[in-house]
């Protein structure tokens, strides 16, 4: 039986080649939020809710119910508006289970005190490998897709399977795996298990570059991911796959907010608490990377 369709709708943040999705079913009016931004300017260390506000005017204009707000993992590249979103709406936040591995990881990496808790609470939910769950009328199902991050889940809701950066557009290939915790056999065998889906299964990708400066787009299939992904399309072996994403991978710059949205966002897209003059203060491990 044919998988239902998913309404979904994305939301580009230009700034870090983000997408955030919206994804409803029609039948009931009950959406879901996944990945939204929290935008930060770095030079002013200033949040502001540019892309909060698009998302919400959206839902409020269409009279939906937000039953989930659902993040794939903890991103290097923004702040989460999970919380933020989660206090507007009343609905639960989830992200894969495998955060609290993410989290004792960084712990060490900031020197985070014994007050900084590891073990998932600042989310409703941790979803487990295989584990189901409803969107209105919708079925979905999360799979572990760890490689990019120890955590990184995909949501398959309806025909629409949310890859969050483990697969790009089929031009710009696949994610890295040289962050904490990554791993690029890991990742290989990740993009396999989302390439088993039904060809004809929609995929939303996490981020999208512009590659020689195209619009951007964030949707394809699992059928044109397998024929025509340029990191894929050859069927490389596990061993090739990793070399190439290894040597890939030494020529990249860390993203420019990671060391900022990763205290942020292990707390669920929460600033650390604010010391006695009322203020949060972002804490920078030097020389670490």
């Amino acid at each position: 039986m044919a998988a239902v369709t998913s309404e979904v709708t994305g939301f580009y943040d230009d700034k870090t080649g983000s997408v955030q999705y919206v994804v409803v079913d029609p039948s009931t009016a009950r959406c879901a939020i996944i990945d939204p931004v929290w935008n930060y300017d770095e030079t002013a260390a200033r949040t502001s809710t540019e892309s909060f506000d698009a998302i919400t005017a959206f839902i409020d204009a269409r009279g939906l119910t937000v039953e989930w707000i659902l993040d794939t993992h903890p991103h290097a590249d923004h702040f989460s508006a999970g919380v933020l979103l989660g206090e507007r709406y009343g609905a639960p936040r989830a992200i894969g289970e495998k955060v609290v591995e993410v989290q004792k990881l960084w712990k060490r990496i900031y020197n985070f005190g014994d007050d900084y808790p590891t073990d998932g609470r600042q989310w409703d939910r941790l979803f487990a490998d295989g584990e189901t769950f409803q969107l209105g009328n919708l079925d979905a199902h999360v799979m572990l897709s760890p490689g990019h991050t120890l955590a990184s889940i995909t949501y398959v809701i309806g025909d629409a399977a949310f890859v969050h950066d483990t697969l790009f557009m089929p031009d710009s290939g696949t994610a890295r795996a040289d962050f904490p915790g990554g791993d690029a056999r890991t990742l290989f065998r990740s993009i396999q298990r989302i390439l088993e889906l039904p060809d004809a299964t929609r995929i939303f990708v996490g981020h999208d570059y512009r590659p020689d400066g195209r619009e951007a787009r964030w949707e394809s299939t699992v059928a044109e991911q397998r024929a025509t992904n340029t990191h894929l399309r050859d069927d490389p072996s596990e061993d090739e796959y990793v070399a190439m994403r290894e040597s890939r991978d030494a020529t990249l710059p860390l993203p420019a907010l990671m060391l900022a949205a990763l205290q942020v966002n292990t707390r669920g897209g929460r600033l650390p608490e604010p010391e006695d003059n009322g203020r949060s203060y972002l804490k920078i491990p030097l020389n670490q990377f």
